[in-house]
C-alpha cells in the first residue's frame, strides 16, 4: 500500500481592497453580471468572469430551467463562450461570485472544476480562481487542480 497526500493551497483576503486592480475588476465583473442570472427556483444568483491573456474579460451567470439539468452554471456560460470564440486565446483567471448571503466565499460545484481543469489542461498552464460573496471575503486558488487534485483526465 502506499499513501498519497493532496495539500490545497488557498490565499484568502478579509477585502477585495487587498488585491491587485486587475482582479478587483474582474471580481466588479463577475458581481454586475450575477445580476444577470435567472434563479427563479434557488434564488441563489451566481456570476463568473474570466480574464483572458488578450485583455478581454468574458462574464456569465447562472440560468436555471424547470427541467433542472437543463441549466448551467455561470462559470461554465462565461467558460464555454470564451471557448468558442476565442478559442486560441489563454484563460488568466477566474472570479466567481453569488448574490446570497453566504458565510465563505462561494465556491465551483465539481462539474465546473472539471470543466476548468479541461481549459487548464488545454492550454498548459494554470488558471487562478477568484471567489468571493457579498460579505466582501476573497479566497484565491493560484490553479484549478488546487481544487481538483483528482481530475478525470481522458487518455486516448
Amino acid at each position: 500500500m502506499t499513501t498519497e497526500e493532496h495539500i490545497t493551497r488557498l490565499l484568502k483576503f478579509e477585502s477585495a481592497n487587498e488585491l491587485d486592480t486587475g482582479q478587483q475588476e474582474l471580481l466588479r465583473a463577475a458581481v454586475a453580471v450575477a445580476e444577470h442570472a435567472y434563479a427563479p427556483y434557488s434564488g441563489y444568483k451566481v456570476g463568473a468572469a474570466i480574464a483572458l491573456e488578450n485583455g478581454q474579460i468574458i462574464t456569465g451567470s447562472n440560468q436555471e430551467n424547470a427541467s433542472f439539468p437543463a441549466g448551467t452554471c455561470a462559470e461554465r456560460s462565461a467558460l464555454f463562450f470564451a471557448g468558442s470564440q476565442y478559442p486560441d486565446v489563454k484563460i488568466k483567471s477566474v472570479a466567481v461570485t453569488t448574490l446570497f448571503p453566504a458565510a465563505e466565499p462561494v465556491a465551483p460545484c465539481g462539474i465546473c472544476r472539471q470543466a476548468l481543469m479541461e481549459y487548464e489542461i488545454k492550454q498548459g498552464s494554470p488558471i487562478e480562481l477568484l471567489m468571493t460573496h457579498p460579505g466582501g471575503k476573497v479566497t484565491i486558488s493560484e490553479s484549478i487542480a488546487n481544487i481538483l487534485p483528482m481530475a478525470f483526465r481522458y487518455k486516448k
